[in-house]
């Protein structure tokens, strides 16, 4: 990419170090104009000093945006629908938070009359995929500038040193070696590197940032209610509330009772595994809620093949493919289950775990009147002698033919 071409450039923007690093030496290397976005996916982080950083090192177009209510409607919940879990645990909190913000990144660019948008992702990681398959299916024609890929600045003391060269504000706790790297937003918190690096170690507790120990969480149980229409939570405990809300809310019930920790080794994208420190409380209670939901309103045979589906959706995900259309596809299927899937589920959260004391809905496919021990009128048992004799046909045959 010839340097001189790019004019203006949009950068997905956090106040933090390396993004910006990022801004001066955009400035400094392309002599282009920089644009920064910053998006409030509740990341429970103050963003005005993000704009007084921006101010500071001259920029003239500075984008925030609260974008947490379409962040949990138009990508949390839709993912949730499908119960998805990578590689059977982990419930996606970064990965399904990067198509949004380049989707927005994407519109700032042309909206501004931007050349290029940037990124703050290293070349080890997968984010600088989710950033770049999603950048390029909203802008096909859109130049991508990933500093990492280019500049050796390759070391946490390089880039202090550098922010230091050039009067960028370090914060104190970023001073020598930052013990771990984090991310957050309103459905989770991921902690990776240096103190977790070795994965035979357990995470030292300051680590966690949402949840108590479950150990030190109360000893009476928090029971509560969530209920569904759609496939979606509408209400807690009788309230009705908008996404944002409702995962706010169940993020505040499993933190204090810690729900949600996961300790993981996962195998990322560009085929290195990495450990993960992860914090889902809300996630965590809505996966079991809503898979209870789904137990007494979904079909056994649309059930079991959103289970099937469930790992290939849930991998694209993770591998950036959000605006695919495979994933769109499978959306489409997984939505049109979801129409019954409606009714009230009670959960008791207790010392890091999540159970299921009840569940009801007016679209509820199971029958007392079928399953009862007692006496019925609507089930001849006799019957099962027929099902049985005729799926046991290929075994019988099978079994006539080998064992002759």
């Amino acid at each position: 990419m010839s340097k001189n071409k790019i004019k203006k450039v949009v950068l997905a923007y956090s106040g933090g170090l390396d993004t910006s690093v990022i801004l001066k030496w955009l400035q400094e290397n392309y002599g282009c104009e920089v644009v920064t976005f910053t998006a409030d996916l509740g990341q429970g982080e103050e963003l005005e000093p993000a704009r007084k950083k921006a101010q500071m090192l001259g920029v003239k177009e500075i984008f925030i945006e609260d974008l947490r209510e379409e962040f949990v409607s138009n990508y949390v919940f839709p993912m949730f629908r499908a119960n998805a879990l990578y590689e059977g645990v982990y419930l996606l909190g970064t990965s399904i938070a990067r198509p949004l913000i380049a989707k927005r990144q994407i519109e700032i660019a042309k909206m501004v009359g931007a050349d290029a948008v940037a990124h703050g992702a290293t070349g080890k990681g997968n984010d600088q995929v989710r950033f770049e398959l999603s950048y390029y299916a909203n802008k096909p024609d859109i130049k991508i500038i990933a500093p990492w890929r280019e500049w050796d600045l390759n070391s946490r003391t390089k880039l202090i040193e550098y922010a230091e060269k050039n009067q960028i504000p370090v914060a104190k706790d970023k001073k020598g070696e930052a013990p771990y790297s984090v991310d957050a937003n309103l459905l989770h918190t991921s902690s990776e590197g240096k103190v977790l690096e070795d994965p035979s170690q357990p995470a030292p507790e300051y680590v966690y940032q949402r949840t108590v120990s479950p150990e030190d969480a109360p000893n009476q149980a928090t029971i509560v209610e969530i209920e569904f229409a759609k496939g979606d939570p509408i209400a807690i405990d009788g309230k009705k509330m908008s996404p944002a809300q409702i995962l706010t809310k169940l993020n505040e019930l499993g933190g204090k009772n810690g729900v949600g920790r996961l300790d993981l080794v996962e195998n990322r994208f560009v085929g290195m595994k990495s450990r993960g420190v992860y914090e889902t409380p809300g996630g965590t209670i809505l996966l079991v809620a809503h898979r209870a939901i789904e137990s007494i309103t979904l079909d056994r045979e649309a059930g079991h093949l959103k289970d099937e589906l469930m790992p290939k959706y849930a991998s694209l995900i993770y591998n950036g493919f959000w605006f695919a259309p495979e994933r769109l596809m499978l959306q489409a299927l997984i939505d049109k289950s979801q129409e019954k899937v409606e009714g009230k589920v009670r959960l008791k959260l207790y010392k890091g775990n999540v159970y299921v004391m009840g569940r009801e809905s007016a679209s509820s496919l199971y029958s007392m009147a079928h399953v009862t021990f007692e006496e019925d009128s609507v089930y001849d048992q006799k019957d099962a002698q027929g099902f049985i004799k005729l799926n046991a046909l290929r075994l019988r045959i099978g079994s006539k033919i080998h064992n002759c």
